[in-house]
C-alpha cells in the first residue's frame, strides 16, 4: 500500500534534512535560527525540536564543531560550521545524490512516456 503524500513528504525531508543543514553551514557558520529560518524559506519547514537533536548528533559525530559568541541583540549564540569531517560527508552524499535523483527521474519520466 503506498505511503499518503503527507508521509512520503514526511520521510523524503527526514532523509536529506541533516544534509540541508550541513550545507546551509558550508560557507558560513550559523546559529540554529539563522538556520531555521533558511530552511523555512527553501520550504524545508523544521522546528527547534526537530533541529537541535539532529545538530547534537552532528556535533556527537564529529561533522559539525560549534563556537560562542556574543550577540548585541541578547545572549550569546552557538554558531555551528562544518569540519573537515563534515565537508567530506556532505561532498559524498551530494555526488549519491546526484545519482539516485537521476535515476529516480529517469524513471519517473519513463513512467510518464507510457
Amino acid at each position: 500500500m503506498p505511503v499518503p503524500a503527507d508521509g512520503l513528504v514526511s520521510q523524503m525531508r527526514r532523509g536529506a534534512l541533516e544534509y540541508c543543514v550541513m550545507a546551509l553551514i558550508q560557507q558560513t557558520p550559523r546559529y540554529a535560527f539563522e538556520m531555521i529560518e533558511g530552511l523555512g524559506e527553501t520550504g524545508m519547514l523544521t522546528t527547534e525540536g526537530t533541529l537541535y537533536p539532529l545538530l547534537s548528533r552532528l556535533r556527537r559525530d564529529g561533522l559539525v564543531k560549534t563556537e560562542w559568541r556574543e550577540s548585541v541583540d541578547g545572549p550569546p549564540r552557538r554558531y555551528y560550521e562544518l569540519t573537515a569531517e563534515g565537508r567530506r560527508a556532505l561532498a559524498g552524499f551530494r555526488s549519491e545524490w546526484t545519482s539516485f535523483r537521476a535515476a529516480v527521474d529517469g524513471i519517473l519520466q519513463e513512467g510518464k512516456k507510457s
